[in-house]
């Protein structure tokens, strides 16, 4: 037997962990032959229905699941974790501003990003599927400066996904045919699904869908307000899609990427398209299957997708400068 995975999950008994930790108690997310060991952490009042998922994932008796141990404690939630990943964030409420939620969940990254620092592995990798992901990842990062910032990704797989699906069924295609979708920038409604570099079966997606302006309109805005609209329709906020998306990006940063696409995760910038370095953004990537990400160059935005791209990246700028004293 393989040495087990230390897979440390935040917000461990809502929704998306719910549906997050059966799959990678099986195997699915780190492979069939490779034991695991969760730490699962909610805060104190979580606890109880934390009890409850620990019953159940104990009821499945998972073949590769070594142990489980619960905790509010952060030191203990990472601690040897080799994968962090980071779900728990308070959702945005009525009359809440978004610099509310920035700094109500900025602090509590800072005091994550500090016990991954002091507890975690040295092959420690992070994944932020919290919201706002980007910058909540950007703040745990700058607050756990002695692990790299090659390590440190947030989650924009869901909203590349999305896009797949809206395409695929504009052009009625399969999802599976379509390749180098890649989302740019925040993980937030000014996000932009390139829809110009995308291929469907090796073909531009104009070739299919040759209503440009549905691509720069209904699209996009589809896409950037998906969220929205599954809360309206079930009362609730996207649960199996994160989860799906957040198994996805482990798997692919795992993974190396196939020479002729690439992927969605959003990660400190190198400077590469003019980004502020350090700034966690959204790009196409790939994987050397290492659990790193590099930025694909070279790709031409074009004027339109320029502009979008922009608004988002001067978003992220705002979002950090209402943090600014979170980050030392």
């Amino acid at each position: 037997m393989k040495k087990p995975l230390v897979v440390s999950v935040t917000g461990a008994a809502g929704q998306i962990g719910y549906s997050l930790l059966p799959r990678i108690a099986s195997g699915q997310v780190f492979g069939p032959d490779q034991p695991v060991s969760l730490r699962l952490i909610e805060i104190e009042p979580g606890m109880k229905a934390l009890a409850g998922v620990v019953m159940e994932l104990n009821d499945c008796a998972f073949p590769l699941l070594e142990s489980i141990e619960a905790t509010s404690d952060l030191d203990a939630g990472f601690d040897g974790a080799n994968w962090a990943l980071l779900v728990g964030s308070v959702p945005r409420k009525a009359g809440m501003e978004r610099k509310d939620l920035l700094g109500i969940n900025g602090k509590i990254f800072i005091g994550q990003g500090q016990a991954i620092e002091r507890n975690a592995s040295d092959d420690i990798r992070v994944l932020v599927v919290g919201n706002p992901c980007n910058t909540n990842c950007l703040i745990a990062m700058n607050n756990a400066r002695s692990i790299p910032a090659d390590r440190w990704f947030a989650m924009t797989r869901l909203d590349e996904n999305r896009a797949k699906s809206a395409l695929a069924e504009k052009a009625g295609v399969h999802n599976r045919d379509i390749t180098k979708l890649a989302i740019w920038g925040n993980h937030s409604s000014t996000l932009y699904p390139d829809f110009e570099n995308a291929l469907i079966n090796g073909d531009p997606v104009s070739k299919f869908i040759p209503e440009r302006a549905w691509l720069e309109g209904d699209f996009i805005k589809n896409v950037q307000q998906r969220g929205a609209a599954i809360i309206a329709a079930r009362g609730l906020s996207s649960a199996k899609s994160a989860a799906h998306a957040a198994i996805e990006t482990v798997q692919a940063l795992r993974e190396a990427t196939p020479a002729d696409d690439w992927h969605s995760v959003a990660l400190a910038s190198d400077g590469s398209y003019g980004v502020e370095k350090g700034l966690i953004c959204s790009f196409p990537t790939r994987s050397k299957g290492d659990g790193s990400a590099s930025i694909v160059q070279g790709v031409d935005l074009g004027e339109f997708g320029q502009a979008k791209f922009q608004l988002s990246v001067n978003e992220l700028l705002e979002e950090k400068a209402m943090v600014s004293e979170l980050l030392p």
